[in-house]
């Protein structure tokens, strides 16, 4: 009998892309208080690799100690500019907020993936990606925001460039997975060298 696969998320992007490549992940949500921890790891100096990778870590990590038999996967996105990291925008004024700050300028998603095995992590990998977003106006924002509120207030920073948020955007260095909050390529690289995936 093949060994469970969950994804310690409920994002319906990642989902669908592990779907899309032919695994088929259980989804559970894993129950971390994100903002805690993030505040935390911020405090002591974390960088936002770091972040990244240890809230990847704890999802997994919760997940797996009640489902030990089943190969565990936890995400995590963290957007950071310089050194400043960015949270899910609260509001649309916050959404507002943040996109001002980081237009004209270049910041990076980091995505961090870490896989559990019989509660023990055995693999984990970070990927990043550059976006410079170009010096929309104040009334291409205010539009933005107000007619994808409902879809942006989901992601960090408050855009999708799967959807309209493209258009803020000058230029992008990075595979649209890793954009997207998961980096599927290394990860489909592990599982082919496990076997759960034919090479």
């Amino acid at each position: 009998m093949p060994q469970p696969f969950i994804l310690a998320s409920t994002s319906p992007t990642r989902l669908q892309m592990l779907r899309a490549a032919n695994l088929d992940p259980i989804a559970i949500a894993p129950r971390v208080d994100e903002a805690t921890i993030r505040d935390a790891l911020i405090a002591e100096g974390a960088s936002p690799r770091d972040i990244a990778d240890a809230l990847a870590e704890m999802k997994a990590r919760k997940v797996a100690e009640k489902h030990p038999e089943a190969l565990v996967l936890g995400c995590d996105q963290v957007l950071a500019l310089d050194r400043q990291t960015f949270a899910k925008p609260k509001t649309p004024d916050d959404a507002r907020a943040q996109l001002r700050q980081l237009r004209g300028k270049t910041h990076k998603l980091l995505s961090a993936a870490v896989a559990y095995e019989n509660a023990e992590p055995v693999w984990r990998h970070v990927a990043e990606a550059r976006l410079t977003m170009r010096d929309f106006s104040d009334a291409y924002l205010d539009d933005y925001v107000t007619q994808n509120w409902d879809s942006i207030r989901h992601s960090v920073g408050g855009y999708k460039i799967e959807e309209e948020g493209v258009r803020l955007f000058s230029s992008i260095q990075g595979d649209h997975f890793t954009i997207l909050g998961l980096p599927l390529l290394p990860l489909l690289a592990w599982a082919g060298t496990k076997g759960m995936i034919a090479q």
